[in-house]
């Protein structure tokens, strides 16, 4: 299935590039390779703010990290012009704003990457890391990397 009935199925429209809120661009072509800078989880256009472990669950943060996909997606599509050119996405790097005795990050992490896999299905498989961290920018819950390779 074309990427695009895959994401019509779902009922996904793809978000426009946001703004960096800092020095630094939305994505970089080098190669067949795209890197896309992190992405902060939003909800209702604002920053989805939260730490897991003390205010949010698990399951809000897999959630949090489907809609970071979502951006990480339109991001994508506006730096290739068409998703049908993703050969592969190569790696996520996921940074989780928790407490310290707080362990499920690789779970929160799991709304991106099962995401992705449904959308671009075994192109979409991918390396991951999960850290969990102390604070991220505007106090969001979750922010994602991605890096993909283009035909």
């Amino acid at each position: 299935m074309n990427v695009y009935d895959k994401l019509k199925e779902l009922n996904i429209t793809l978000p426009p590039v946001a703004t960096p809120a800092a020095a630094y661009v939305p994505f970089v072509q080098t190669g067949n390779l795209v890197f896309l800078s992190g992405h902060i989880a939003k909800k209702d256009g604002k920053p989805w703010v939260g730490q897991f472990g003390k205010t949010m669950t698990t399951e809000e943060g897999q959630a949090a990290a489907r809609a970071v996909a979502i951006d990480l997606m339109g991001t994508l599509h506006a730096a290739v012009d068409d998703l049908q050119r993703v050969k592969r996405i190569v790696k996520l790097m996921s940074l989780v704003n928790s407490t310290g005795d707080f362990t499920e990050h690789h779970l929160v992490t799991n709304g991106a990457s099962e995401l992705l896999g449904q959308v671009f299905g075994e192109k979409g498989t991918h390396a991951r890391s999960a850290f969990g961290v102390a604070q991220i920018p505007l106090g969001a819950c979750v922010e994602i990397e991605l890096i993909a390779e283009l035909d």
